[in-house]
Protein backbone atom coordinates (compact mmCIF):
# COMPACT_ATOMS: atom_id res chain seq x y z
CA UNK A 1 0.00 0.00 0.00
CA UNK A 2 2.84 2.41 0.84
CA UNK A 3 4.48 1.84 -2.55
CA UNK A 4 1.22 2.55 -4.34
CA UNK A 5 0.79 5.81 -2.48
CA UNK A 6 4.28 6.96 -3.38
CA UNK A 7 3.71 6.21 -7.04
CA UNK A 8 0.44 8.11 -6.96
CA UNK A 9 2.09 11.18 -5.46
CA UNK A 10 4.96 11.06 -7.91
CA UNK A 11 2.57 10.59 -10.81
CA UNK A 12 0.73 13.85 -10.10
CA UNK A 13 3.52 16.24 -11.15
CA UNK A 14 4.41 14.01 -14.11
CA UNK A 15 0.82 14.04 -15.33
CA UNK A 16 0.65 17.82 -14.92
CA UNK A 17 3.91 18.23 -16.85
CA UNK A 18 2.55 16.04 -19.63
CA UNK A 19 -0.57 18.20 -19.87
CA UNK A 20 1.51 21.38 -20.01
CA UNK A 21 3.78 19.97 -22.69
CA UNK A 22 0.72 18.95 -24.67
CA UNK A 23 -0.69 22.46 -24.43
CA UNK A 24 2.62 23.92 -25.54
CA UNK A 25 2.71 21.64 -28.57
CA UNK A 26 -0.84 22.57 -29.48
CA UNK A 27 -0.31 26.30 -29.10
CA UNK A 28 3.15 26.76 -30.61
CA UNK A 29 2.71 27.72 -34.24
CA UNK A 30 3.59 25.10 -36.77
CA UNK A 31 2.50 22.07 -34.79
CA UNK A 32 -0.88 21.81 -36.50
CA UNK A 33 -1.64 21.34 -40.18
CA UNK A 34 -3.54 24.32 -41.61
CA UNK A 35 -6.72 23.45 -43.48
CA UNK A 36 -7.55 26.94 -44.71
CA UNK A 37 -10.37 29.33 -43.86
CA UNK A 38 -10.79 32.51 -41.86
CA UNK A 39 -9.85 30.85 -38.56
CA UNK A 40 -6.52 29.59 -39.89
CA UNK A 41 -5.86 32.90 -41.59
CA UNK A 42 -6.56 34.96 -38.47
CA UNK A 43 -4.47 32.60 -36.32
CA UNK A 44 -1.44 33.14 -38.59
CA UNK A 45 -1.95 36.90 -38.75
CA UNK A 46 -2.15 37.12 -34.96
CA UNK A 47 1.28 35.48 -34.84
CA UNK A 48 2.71 38.05 -37.24
CA UNK A 49 2.94 35.57 -40.13
CA UNK A 50 1.91 36.16 -43.72
CA UNK A 51 -0.92 33.71 -44.33
CA UNK A 52 -1.09 31.55 -47.49
CA UNK A 53 -4.11 29.38 -48.01
CA UNK A 54 -3.10 25.83 -49.08
CA UNK A 55 -4.95 26.37 -52.38
CA UNK A 56 -2.62 29.29 -53.23
CA UNK A 57 0.79 27.80 -52.46
CA UNK A 58 1.35 27.01 -56.15
CA UNK A 59 1.26 30.75 -56.89
CA UNK A 60 2.84 32.05 -53.69
CA UNK A 61 5.14 29.64 -51.89
CA UNK A 62 5.69 29.28 -48.17
CA UNK A 63 9.30 30.37 -48.69
CA UNK A 64 8.07 33.59 -50.28
CA UNK A 65 5.61 34.05 -47.44
CA UNK A 66 8.40 33.57 -44.88
CA UNK A 67 10.57 36.14 -46.67
CA UNK A 68 7.71 38.65 -46.69
CA UNK A 69 7.03 37.92 -43.01
CA UNK A 70 10.64 38.82 -42.26
CA UNK A 71 10.33 42.05 -44.22
CA UNK A 72 7.27 43.05 -42.18
CA UNK A 73 8.95 42.11 -38.91
CA UNK A 74 12.09 44.07 -39.79
CA UNK A 75 9.90 47.11 -40.51
CA UNK A 76 8.08 46.54 -37.18
CA UNK A 77 4.78 47.77 -38.54
CA UNK A 78 1.25 46.45 -38.09
CA UNK A 79 0.79 45.09 -41.61
CA UNK A 80 -1.24 41.90 -42.01
CA UNK A 81 -1.04 40.02 -45.33
CA UNK A 82 -3.20 37.12 -46.50
CA UNK A 83 -3.16 35.26 -49.82
CA UNK A 84 -6.42 33.36 -50.33
CA UNK A 85 -8.41 31.86 -53.20
CA UNK A 86 -11.60 33.22 -54.73
CA UNK A 87 -13.73 31.01 -52.52
CA UNK A 88 -16.84 31.21 -50.30
CA UNK A 89 -14.48 30.52 -47.39
CA UNK A 90 -13.37 34.13 -47.86
CA UNK A 91 -16.52 36.12 -48.76
CA UNK A 92 -15.68 38.91 -51.19
CA UNK A 93 -17.89 41.49 -49.47
CA UNK A 94 -16.72 40.83 -45.91
CA UNK A 95 -13.30 39.17 -45.98
CA UNK A 96 -11.53 42.31 -44.72
CA UNK A 97 -14.01 42.92 -41.93
CA UNK A 98 -13.99 39.23 -40.97
CA UNK A 99 -10.21 39.10 -40.74
CA UNK A 100 -10.00 42.40 -38.85
CA UNK A 101 -12.58 41.16 -36.32
CA UNK A 102 -10.90 37.80 -35.73
CA UNK A 103 -7.34 39.16 -35.57
CA UNK A 104 -8.36 42.04 -33.32
CA UNK A 105 -5.34 44.29 -33.96
CA UNK A 106 -5.47 47.72 -35.58
CA UNK A 107 -3.32 47.97 -38.69
CA UNK A 108 -3.21 47.70 -42.49
CA UNK A 109 -4.75 44.52 -43.92
CA UNK A 110 -3.56 43.50 -47.39
CA UNK A 111 -5.48 40.66 -49.05
CA UNK A 112 -4.78 38.95 -52.36
CA UNK A 113 -7.96 37.04 -53.22
CA UNK A 114 -7.94 34.91 -56.37
CA UNK A 115 -6.72 37.42 -58.95
CA UNK A 116 -7.65 40.52 -56.96
CA UNK A 117 -5.67 42.62 -54.52
CA UNK A 118 -6.75 45.36 -52.14
CA UNK A 119 -5.90 46.92 -48.79
CA UNK A 120 -8.03 48.18 -45.90
CA UNK A 121 -6.72 49.93 -42.78
CA UNK A 122 -7.77 51.40 -39.47
CA UNK A 123 -7.76 55.18 -39.67
CA UNK A 124 -5.20 55.51 -36.91
CA UNK A 125 -2.84 53.11 -38.68
CA UNK A 126 -2.89 54.22 -42.34
CA UNK A 127 -4.91 56.73 -44.32
CA UNK A 128 -7.41 54.92 -46.55
CA UNK A 129 -6.49 56.79 -49.72
CA UNK A 130 -2.79 56.27 -49.06
CA UNK A 131 -3.40 52.55 -48.66
CA UNK A 132 -5.28 52.40 -51.96
CA UNK A 133 -2.61 54.38 -53.77
CA UNK A 134 0.20 52.04 -52.71
CA UNK A 135 -1.93 48.98 -53.43
CA UNK A 136 -2.84 50.20 -56.95
CA UNK A 137 0.75 51.06 -57.77
CA UNK A 138 2.02 47.68 -56.58
CA UNK A 139 -0.67 45.76 -58.48
CA UNK A 140 -0.10 47.69 -61.72
CA UNK A 141 3.67 47.22 -61.51
CA UNK A 142 3.72 43.43 -61.28
CA UNK A 143 0.90 42.19 -63.52
CA UNK A 144 -0.44 39.28 -61.48
CA UNK A 145 2.84 38.42 -59.72
CA UNK A 146 1.67 37.92 -56.13
CA UNK A 147 5.11 38.00 -54.54
CA UNK A 148 6.17 41.09 -56.44
CA UNK A 149 2.92 42.91 -55.70
CA UNK A 150 2.91 42.15 -51.98
CA UNK A 151 6.63 42.88 -51.50
CA UNK A 152 6.24 46.16 -53.39
CA UNK A 153 3.27 47.20 -51.26
CA UNK A 154 4.85 46.29 -47.92
CA UNK A 155 8.16 47.96 -48.73
CA UNK A 156 6.59 51.25 -49.82
CA UNK A 157 3.65 51.44 -47.43
CA UNK A 158 5.49 50.44 -44.23
CA UNK A 159 7.01 53.90 -43.57
CA UNK A 160 3.48 55.38 -43.67
CA UNK A 161 1.95 52.91 -41.19
CA UNK A 162 1.62 54.25 -37.64
CA UNK A 163 2.37 52.10 -34.61
CA UNK A 164 4.34 48.93 -34.27
CA UNK A 165 3.79 45.28 -35.05
CA UNK A 166 1.99 43.38 -32.28
CA UNK A 167 3.58 40.32 -30.65
CA UNK A 168 7.05 38.88 -31.06
CA UNK A 169 8.72 35.93 -32.76
CA UNK A 170 5.85 33.87 -34.17
CA UNK A 171 7.63 30.58 -33.58
CA UNK A 172 7.81 31.17 -29.89
CA UNK A 173 5.05 33.65 -29.12
CA UNK A 174 2.75 31.11 -27.49
CA UNK A 175 5.58 29.57 -25.51
CA UNK A 176 6.74 32.99 -24.38
CA UNK A 177 3.26 33.59 -23.01
CA UNK A 178 2.67 30.18 -21.45
CA UNK A 179 6.09 29.61 -19.88
CA UNK A 180 6.07 32.88 -17.89
CA UNK A 181 2.52 32.14 -16.79
CA UNK A 182 3.59 28.71 -15.55
CA UNK A 183 6.57 30.25 -13.77
CA UNK A 184 4.33 32.90 -12.24
CA UNK A 185 1.96 30.17 -11.09
CA UNK A 186 4.85 28.31 -9.43
CA UNK A 187 6.09 31.50 -7.80
CA UNK A 188 2.53 32.22 -6.68
CA UNK A 189 2.23 28.78 -5.10
CA UNK A 190 5.56 29.28 -3.34
CA UNK A 191 4.52 32.69 -2.04
CA UNK A 192 1.18 31.28 -0.92
CA UNK A 193 2.90 28.52 1.05
CA UNK A 194 5.35 30.96 2.63
CA UNK A 195 2.59 33.38 3.52
CA UNK A 196 0.46 30.58 4.95
CA UNK A 197 3.36 29.33 7.06
CA UNK A 198 4.15 32.86 8.19
CA UNK A 199 0.51 33.44 9.12
CA UNK A 200 0.41 30.16 11.00
CA UNK A 201 3.51 31.08 12.97
CA UNK A 202 2.12 34.53 13.68
CA UNK A 203 -1.20 33.05 14.80
CA UNK A 204 0.63 30.64 17.11
CA UNK A 205 2.72 33.48 18.53
CA UNK A 206 -0.31 35.67 19.13
CA UNK A 207 -2.14 32.79 20.78
CA UNK A 208 0.83 32.32 23.13
CA UNK A 209 0.87 36.06 23.86
CA UNK A 210 -2.83 36.02 24.63
CA UNK A 211 -2.36 33.12 27.04
CA UNK A 212 0.35 35.06 28.89
CA UNK A 213 -1.78 38.20 28.93
CA UNK A 214 -4.80 36.27 30.16
CA UNK A 215 -2.87 35.23 33.27
CA UNK A 216 -1.89 38.83 34.02
CA UNK A 217 -5.29 40.31 33.25
CA UNK A 218 -7.10 37.66 35.28
CA UNK A 219 -4.92 38.72 38.22
CA UNK A 220 -5.97 42.34 37.62
CA UNK A 221 -9.65 41.43 37.44
CA UNK A 222 -9.38 39.33 40.59
CA UNK A 223 -7.64 42.15 42.46
CA UNK A 224 -10.37 44.61 41.49
CA UNK A 225 -13.08 42.15 42.50
CA UNK A 226 -11.43 41.78 45.92
CA UNK A 227 -11.43 45.58 46.29
CA UNK A 228 -15.17 45.59 45.64
CA UNK A 229 -15.70 42.86 48.21
CA UNK A 230 -13.68 44.75 50.84
CA UNK A 231 -15.61 47.94 50.15
CA UNK A 232 -17.83 48.73 53.13
CA UNK A 233 -20.61 50.44 51.19
CA UNK A 234 -24.32 49.79 51.31
CA UNK A 235 -26.24 51.65 48.59
CA UNK A 236 -29.35 51.55 50.74
CA UNK A 237 -27.68 52.95 53.87
CA UNK A 238 -29.09 56.27 55.18
CA UNK A 239 -25.82 58.11 54.52
CA UNK A 240 -25.54 57.02 50.86
CA UNK A 241 -26.56 59.60 48.29
CA UNK A 242 -27.25 59.36 44.56
CA UNK A 243 -23.73 60.47 43.58
CA UNK A 244 -22.18 57.73 45.74
CA UNK A 245 -24.56 55.14 44.37
CA UNK A 246 -23.66 56.25 40.79
CA UNK A 247 -19.93 55.82 41.54
CA UNK A 248 -20.56 52.39 43.02
CA UNK A 249 -22.70 51.33 40.06
CA UNK A 250 -20.00 52.46 37.60
CA UNK A 251 -17.42 50.41 39.49
CA UNK A 252 -19.64 47.31 39.40
CA UNK A 253 -20.38 47.80 35.70
CA UNK A 254 -16.67 48.17 34.98
CA UNK A 255 -15.99 44.90 36.79
CA UNK A 256 -18.61 43.05 34.75
CA UNK A 257 -17.40 44.66 31.50
CA UNK A 258 -13.83 43.60 32.21
CA UNK A 259 -14.86 39.99 32.85
CA UNK A 260 -17.01 39.79 29.71
CA UNK A 261 -14.33 41.40 27.55
CA UNK A 262 -11.69 39.00 28.78
CA UNK A 263 -13.93 35.99 28.20
CA UNK A 264 -14.52 37.17 24.61
CA UNK A 265 -10.86 38.04 23.87
CA UNK A 266 -9.40 36.19 20.89
CA UNK A 267 -6.26 38.27 20.25
CA UNK A 268 -3.86 40.41 22.29
CA UNK A 269 -5.48 43.67 21.13
CA UNK A 270 -8.75 42.65 22.80
CA UNK A 271 -7.10 43.04 26.20
CA UNK A 272 -7.14 46.83 25.81
CA UNK A 273 -10.90 46.92 26.44
CA UNK A 274 -10.41 44.94 29.65
CA UNK A 275 -7.77 47.20 31.20
CA UNK A 276 -9.65 50.30 30.04
CA UNK A 277 -12.68 49.10 32.01
CA UNK A 278 -10.54 48.32 35.07
CA UNK A 279 -8.91 51.76 34.99
CA UNK A 280 -12.33 53.40 34.83
CA UNK A 281 -13.65 51.22 37.65
CA UNK A 282 -10.75 52.09 39.97
CA UNK A 283 -11.25 55.79 39.37
CA UNK A 284 -14.94 55.35 40.28
CA UNK A 285 -13.88 53.72 43.55
CA UNK A 286 -11.46 56.59 44.28
CA UNK A 287 -14.25 59.10 43.64
CA UNK A 288 -16.62 57.14 45.88
CA UNK A 289 -14.04 57.08 48.68
CA UNK A 290 -13.56 60.87 48.43
CA UNK A 291 -17.33 61.48 48.62
CA UNK A 292 -17.72 59.27 51.67
CA UNK A 293 -14.78 60.91 53.48
CA UNK A 294 -15.91 64.41 52.60
CA UNK A 295 -12.68 65.14 50.71
CA UNK A 296 -12.39 67.05 47.41
CA UNK A 297 -13.02 64.84 44.40
CA UNK A 298 -9.80 63.58 42.82
CA UNK A 299 -8.64 64.79 39.43
CA UNK A 300 -8.76 62.22 36.66
CA UNK A 301 -5.18 61.05 36.48
CA UNK A 302 -3.46 58.01 34.96
CA UNK A 303 -3.07 54.96 37.17
CA UNK A 304 0.13 54.36 39.06
CA UNK A 305 2.87 53.70 36.52
CA UNK A 306 4.57 51.04 38.61
CA UNK A 307 1.44 48.93 39.06
CA UNK A 308 -2.00 50.02 37.77
CA UNK A 309 -3.57 47.87 40.49
CA UNK A 310 -2.47 50.58 42.93
CA UNK A 311 -5.24 52.76 41.53
CA UNK A 312 -5.15 56.33 40.19
CA UNK A 313 -1.92 58.24 40.67
CA UNK A 314 -1.81 61.16 43.08
CA UNK A 315 1.28 62.95 41.79
CA UNK A 316 4.25 62.74 39.40
CA UNK A 317 7.67 61.64 40.60
CA UNK A 318 11.16 61.54 39.11
CA UNK A 319 12.30 57.99 38.32
CA UNK A 320 14.73 56.22 35.98
CA UNK A 321 14.71 52.56 34.87
CA UNK A 322 17.89 50.55 35.16
CA UNK A 323 20.38 52.04 32.70
CA UNK A 324 17.84 54.59 31.44
CA UNK A 325 17.27 58.32 31.65
CA UNK A 326 15.17 59.85 34.40
CA UNK A 327 11.60 60.93 33.59
CA UNK A 328 8.44 62.07 35.39
CA UNK A 329 5.99 59.21 35.98
CA UNK A 330 2.54 59.17 37.63
CA UNK A 331 2.69 57.37 40.97
CA UNK A 332 0.33 56.45 43.79
CA UNK A 333 0.83 57.93 47.27
CA UNK A 334 2.53 54.77 48.59
CA UNK A 335 5.09 54.61 45.76
CA UNK A 336 5.71 58.35 46.05
CA UNK A 337 6.61 57.81 49.69
CA UNK A 338 8.92 54.91 48.82
CA UNK A 339 10.77 56.96 46.22
CA UNK A 340 11.08 59.88 48.60
CA UNK A 341 12.60 57.52 51.18
CA UNK A 342 15.14 56.17 48.67
CA UNK A 343 13.39 52.84 48.37
CA UNK A 344 12.35 50.94 45.23
CA UNK A 345 8.73 51.28 44.17
CA UNK A 346 6.39 48.28 44.18
CA UNK A 347 6.79 47.35 40.52
CA UNK A 348 4.38 45.01 38.76
CA UNK A 349 6.31 42.05 37.41
CA UNK A 350 5.09 39.37 35.00
CA UNK A 351 6.43 35.93 34.20
CA UNK A 352 8.64 35.57 31.10
CA UNK A 353 11.04 33.00 29.69
CA UNK A 354 13.77 34.90 31.55
CA UNK A 355 11.85 34.81 34.81
CA UNK A 356 9.84 37.62 36.45
CA UNK A 357 10.35 40.97 34.71
CA UNK A 358 8.81 44.46 35.04
CA UNK A 359 5.92 44.64 32.61
CA UNK A 360 7.75 47.25 30.52
CA UNK A 361 10.56 44.75 29.86
CA UNK A 362 8.33 41.72 29.19
CA UNK A 363 7.90 42.21 25.45
CA UNK A 364 5.53 43.82 22.94
CA UNK A 365 2.62 41.57 23.90
CA UNK A 366 2.00 43.87 26.88
CA UNK A 367 1.33 46.85 24.62
CA UNK A 368 -2.46 46.33 24.60
CA UNK A 369 -2.45 45.79 28.36
CA UNK A 370 -0.60 49.07 29.03
CA UNK A 371 -2.55 50.88 26.32
CA UNK A 372 -5.83 50.21 28.08
CA UNK A 373 -4.57 51.66 31.35
CA UNK A 374 -2.73 54.72 30.01
CA UNK A 375 -4.06 55.22 26.49
CA UNK A 376 -6.90 57.51 27.52
CA UNK A 377 -4.51 60.27 28.65
CA UNK A 378 -3.06 61.36 25.32
CA UNK A 379 -1.08 59.51 22.67
CA UNK A 380 2.21 60.96 23.94
CA UNK A 381 1.97 59.70 27.52
CA UNK A 382 3.06 56.09 27.17
CA UNK A 383 5.96 56.68 24.75
CA UNK A 384 7.34 59.25 27.16
CA UNK A 385 6.92 57.01 30.19
CA UNK A 386 8.43 53.96 28.53
CA UNK A 387 11.30 55.49 26.55
CA UNK A 388 14.40 53.33 26.86
CA UNK A 389 12.44 50.19 27.81
CA UNK A 390 11.57 47.15 25.71
CA UNK A 391 7.90 48.10 25.63
CA UNK A 392 8.80 51.66 24.75
CA UNK A 393 10.00 50.56 21.31
CA UNK A 394 6.49 49.28 20.58
CA UNK A 395 4.99 52.72 21.16
CA UNK A 396 7.61 54.63 19.21
CA UNK A 397 5.72 54.18 15.91
CA UNK A 398 2.15 54.19 14.63
CA UNK A 399 1.80 50.40 14.72
CA UNK A 400 1.58 50.02 18.50
CA UNK A 401 -0.56 47.14 19.72
CA UNK A 402 -3.99 48.64 20.28
CA UNK A 403 -2.63 52.05 21.25
CA UNK A 404 -2.63 55.43 19.63
CA UNK A 405 -1.69 54.32 16.14
CA UNK A 406 -3.72 55.53 13.25
CA UNK A 407 -5.03 53.13 10.66
CA UNK A 408 -3.48 52.88 7.26
CA UNK A 409 -5.34 55.04 4.79
CA UNK A 410 -4.13 53.86 1.46
CA UNK A 411 -6.79 55.76 -0.45
CA UNK A 412 -8.30 54.48 -3.63
CA UNK A 413 -6.10 53.30 -6.43
CA UNK A 414 -6.74 55.38 -9.48
CA UNK A 415 -5.04 53.38 -12.11
CA UNK A 416 -6.76 55.18 -14.96
CA UNK A 417 -8.47 53.38 -17.75
CA UNK A 418 -8.02 52.38 -21.34
CA UNK A 419 -10.13 54.55 -23.53
CA UNK A 420 -10.25 56.39 -26.75
CA UNK A 421 -12.40 55.85 -29.79
CA UNK A 422 -11.79 52.81 -31.90
CA UNK A 423 -11.41 54.98 -35.00
CA UNK A 424 -8.13 56.36 -33.67
CA UNK A 425 -6.55 53.03 -32.72
CA UNK A 426 -2.91 53.09 -33.78
CA UNK A 427 -1.32 50.21 -35.60
CA UNK A 428 -0.58 47.33 -33.23
CA UNK A 429 -3.24 48.32 -30.68
CA UNK A 430 -5.45 45.44 -29.65
CA UNK A 431 -9.10 46.45 -30.00
CA UNK A 432 -10.77 43.10 -30.61
CA UNK A 433 -13.98 43.61 -32.54
CA UNK A 434 -14.17 47.29 -31.59
CA UNK A 435 -13.25 49.07 -34.82
CA UNK A 436 -14.89 51.13 -37.54
CA UNK A 437 -16.36 48.58 -39.92
CA UNK A 438 -16.78 51.30 -42.56
CA UNK A 439 -13.02 51.17 -43.07
CA UNK A 440 -13.15 47.46 -43.92
CA UNK A 441 -15.34 46.90 -46.96
CA UNK A 442 -14.83 43.99 -49.30
CA UNK A 443 -14.03 43.18 -52.92
CA UNK A 444 -17.29 44.71 -54.10
CA UNK A 445 -16.50 46.05 -57.59
CA UNK A 446 -16.02 49.61 -56.46
CA UNK A 447 -13.34 49.48 -53.86
CA UNK A 448 -10.23 48.26 -55.56
CA UNK A 449 -11.13 45.27 -57.76
CA UNK A 450 -7.80 45.59 -59.47
CA UNK A 451 -7.67 42.21 -61.12
CA UNK A 452 -11.21 42.24 -62.40
CA UNK A 453 -11.20 45.54 -64.17
CA UNK A 454 -13.10 47.39 -61.44
CA UNK A 455 -12.91 51.04 -60.66
CA UNK A 456 -10.13 51.62 -58.13
CA UNK A 457 -11.84 54.76 -56.99
CA UNK A 458 -9.00 57.23 -57.45
CA UNK A 459 -8.50 59.81 -60.19
CA UNK A 460 -4.82 59.25 -60.84
CA UNK A 461 -4.63 61.73 -63.68
CA UNK A 462 -6.72 64.50 -62.16
CA UNK A 463 -5.01 65.20 -58.88
CA UNK A 464 -6.93 62.66 -56.76
CA UNK A 465 -5.45 60.46 -54.09
CA UNK A 466 -2.94 61.18 -51.38
CA UNK A 467 -0.42 63.15 -53.41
Amino acid sequence: MTIALRRSRAGGPVALLAVLVGLLLLLIPGTAVASGGLDDASASLKQGKVYVDPAMTSRFSQAQADALTKTIKDADKAIFVAVVPDSPQYPAKSVFQDLRTKVGFAGAYAVWRGNQFDVRADRGALNAQTAHNYAQAAFDSHHGDINGTLTDFVTNAAPKVSGHAPGGDSKFSAALIIVPLVLLALVGVGIFLLVRRSRKRKAEQRAAELRALRTVVDEDITAFGEELERLDFNPGAPGADDAQRADYTRALDAYETAKRSMDAATKPEDVTAVTTALEDGRFSLATLAARRDGRPLPDRRPPCFFDPRHGPSTQDARWAPAGGAAREVPVCAADAQRLASGLDPAIRTVQTDQGPQPYWDAGPAYGPWAGGYFGGYGSGLLPGLLVGTMLGSVFSGPSAYGYGGGGFDGGGYDGGGFGGGHERAEGGDFTGGDFNSNDFGGFDGGGGDFGGGGDFGGDFGGGGGDW
